[in-house]
């Protein structure tokens, strides 16, 4: 009779270590080629962690050096992309409270997925997802968990790149006063996105260990507290209501002409109407975006005029269910930790959800209270309609612009990662090898920003359905698979939790796929998501 496909129950000490003698540890049969001893479990490895000259070598033989703090810091800064600039514009669409309730559920739904993670690593004695689908499924898992880590974070790396071609030209017009761009080198975004990959980029992303992307990571994290407490400043310093035309505006107009605007065509009835926030809605207006949006009145894209009242709202509820997207850089970082235990692992996790958690919901809340249904996709454009030359908001999108590019280290590590274990898994490691990687990916990424700007709306259907993999059904199935059922039967809660958190998953990618294909057919893009 086949053994059963988990017959290895490893407990691990926090350097990942076995208790030996405590608990016995099953060897494979010739049935089950896919549960192998330690001396397999090295070769995979073998690239990523040096081996320990105090006994035979284990995969998570690994003795990190990255602090707490710093963990925090480079989980926080690979969960926060450039999709905080459009919570507010979320928060138009559904409201105060359906907001908050949607982050809440969202926040939650990832940290149990990060416990499903950790879980199954522990069981197994192996931090490394691509790994974990190998011990689940055998080829075809590592082969589908690699492929999703590599494809998401392509995706993400070259939206955080086109947003530096498309607004490092302006903030540069903008900091020389310029009313036109010029020809300069140096207004061409082309050429500057080659410039901040090779001079910033690049260095950091040669980094043989992602802990040392700690500082890096922090510094961009202090950009983004910089850009919220600016969001918080300006609601209290833009007049309310602004110009009807807002929405429908693709110039630059001062903040004297908007409220010129403003008082020839608002009555004190209509302005307090306007300035009164939405808690609870399913709201059928919303500002123009940059990839072409409605109007005030008009349409939802996409959507026919009796499905408008919901559908609009049901556009947010994907882009919020991808808001904590870090799953593929959880298990790097706790390779790394120091002193390494599942509980602290979590513990980093939670604190560093609670703290996106924060700082989304006040950049959405004060962002909305400041424009309320008049707000854009992208708050910064909003703020650039009242007054483009204002100092702070200039000073905001260099921050903005600076914490999107430390960002691009940190995710490209796990891309590097998932190649090396596709093609690579039975070498030792290799500067030459780690470096042609990074310089590789980032040419590639560089050339789809500079001659393919249009394959960002391939990206799109890519992360809509590799992101729902990696946060929600990777890490159920895997769990189902590994977790031996003689310590949790099939039908036990936490399976049947985990088979329905893996439909949510199938659930939120139908939804996400739907809205591109209707998109497509109506000949218009939808810009948003958290990454």
């Amino acid at each position: 009779m086949e053994a059963p496909l988990q017959t290895e129950m490893v407990e691990l000490v926090p350097n990942g270590k076995h208790l030996e003698g405590l608990l016995p540890v099953a060897t494979p049969t010739a049935g089950n080629q896919r549960v192998e001893g330690p001396g397999r479990s090295c070769v995979e490895g073998e690239g990523f962690l040096p081996k320990s000259p105090s006994k035979e070598p284990h995969f998570t033989d690994f003795e990190g050096k990255t602090s707490f703090g710093m963990s925090v810091f480079n989980l926080s800064n690979a969960i926060m992309g450039s999709g905080i600039l459009g919570l507010a514009y979320a928060m138009a669409n559904t409201g105060i409270i359906l907001f908050l309730f949607l982050l809440t559920a969202v926040a939650l739904l990832s940290s149990y997925s990060i416990h499903l993670l950790l879980k199954s690593s522990g069981i197994v004695g192996i931090r490394a997802y691509e790994q974990l689908g190998y011990r689940a499924f055998g080829t075809p898992g590592k082969l589908a968990a690699a492929l999703a880590i590599v494809l998401q974070n392509i995706g993400a790396m070259s939206s955080y790149l086109y947003i530096i071609k498309s607004e490092l030209p302006l903030v540069i017009q903008t900091f020389l006063n310029l009313e036109e761009r010029t020809s300069a080198w140096y207004m061409n975004g082309n050429y500057l996105v080659v410039l901040v990959s090779v001079i910033v980029i690049l260095p950091l992303a040669l980094m043989r260990q992602l802990g040392y992307l700690g500082y890096s990571s922090g510094f961009s994290l202090s950009c983004m507290v910089f850009f919220l407490i600016a969001v918080i400043y300006k609601k209290f310093h833009v007049p309310c209501p602004l110009s009807p035309s807002l929405g429908n505006m693709t110039g630059n107009f001062s903040l004297v002409e908007v409220i010129k605007e403003e008082a020839g065509l608002q009555v004190e009835t209509e302005a307090a109407a306007f300035c009164t926030p939405s808690y609870f809605t399913l709201n059928t207006q919303v500002a123009t975006d940059q990839g072409g949006g409605s109007g005030p009145g008009e349409r939802v894209r996409g959507c026919s005029d009796t499905e408008s009242l919901f559908c609009q709202t049901a556009y947010t509820i994907p882009i919020m269910a991808f808001a904590f997207v870090c799953h593929p850089e959880v298990l790097p970082i706790y390779t790394e930790l120091k002193d390494p235990s599942k509980r602290k692992m979590q513990h980093i996790s939670n604190l560093s959800i609670a703290v996106m958690y924060v700082m989304y919901f006040l950049a959405a809340l004060f962002g909305y209270l400041t424009f309320y249904d008049r707000v854009e996709s992208e708050l910064l454009h909003t703020y650039n309609k009242v007054d483009p030359f204002d100092v702070l908001i200039l000073c905001v999108r260099v921050a903005v612009l600076t914490a999107v590019t430390l960002t691009v280290p940190i995710v490209l590590f796990p891309v590097r990662r998932a190649l090396q274990q596709m093609l690579f898994q039975d070498r030792e490691f290799s500067w030459l090898r780690h470096v042609l990687i990074a310089v590789g990916l980032l040419t590639c990424i560089n050339l789809l920003v500079i001659f393919a700007p249009n394959i960002l709306g391939i990206f799109g259907v890519i992360g809509a359905t590799s992101a729902p993999c990696l946060i929600f059904i990777f890490p159920a199935i895997f769990y189902f698979r590994i977790m031996p059922t003689e310590k949790e039967p099939a039908r036990s809660t936490p399976k049947i939790l985990a088979l329905c958190f893996a439909a949510l998953g199938l659930l939120l990618m139908t939804m996400s796929l739907s809205f591109i294909i209707i998109d497509w057919i109506s000949g218009t893009s939808r810009h948003g998501g958290s990454h």
